[in-house]
């Protein structure tokens, strides 16, 4: 009994001694990832946009889905770009680990008129931003999906 009892307490001892192993990366600043794209955004910088989606991406927006970094470049970033100005995000949680990080929270944005002479809106709802390490170590947004109230007119 005392050999076995000195076998486990040898093995705690030793399990006890192992630090972080020298792999693990640290985790990365979600914030950081997310102004980088509010700010390209914000700028109507597509092609800053499209370096920072993933070739898999997927987009939804109620019943609207688009996969993959062609269809949600073209029928979600150029399709809205122009309609949109001022996307600010409000965050209520966020997650992060060597591999995959998420922002969510609340949006704002004001909404262009469709046609000169016509009054402006402003858009708000829900947002899940989430990112993915890529092999190559860069991280890219991996799925985007938006929940947005009716659209109100701006005093």
């Amino acid at each position: 009994m005392k050999p076995l009892f000195g076998l486990l307490i040898g093995g705690a001892l030793l399990a006890s001694c192992s630090g972080p192993k020298a792999t693990d990366a640290a985790a990365v600043n979600v914030q950081t990832l997310n102004q980088q794209f509010i700010s390209a955004w914000n700028a109507k910088n597509t092609a800053q946009l499209d370096t920072l989606l993933a070739d898999d991406v997927q987009y939804a927006q109620g019943e609207t889905r688009f996969n993959g970094k062609s269809e949600v470049a073209d029928k979600w970033v150029r399709a809205t770009m122009g309609t949109i100005s001022d996307l600010k995000t409000y965050t209520t949680t966020t997650g992060t680990d060597t591999n995959i990080a998420y922002e969510a929270g609340t949006f704002s944005t004001d909404v262009l008129p469709d046609a000169p002479g016509q009054p402006h809106g402003e858009g708000e709802g829900n947002f899940i931003l989430l990112w993915k390490k890529q092999k190559n170590n860069s991280w890219k947004l991996s799925y985007v999906q938006l929940e947005g109230l009716p659209v109100k007119l701006r005093n």
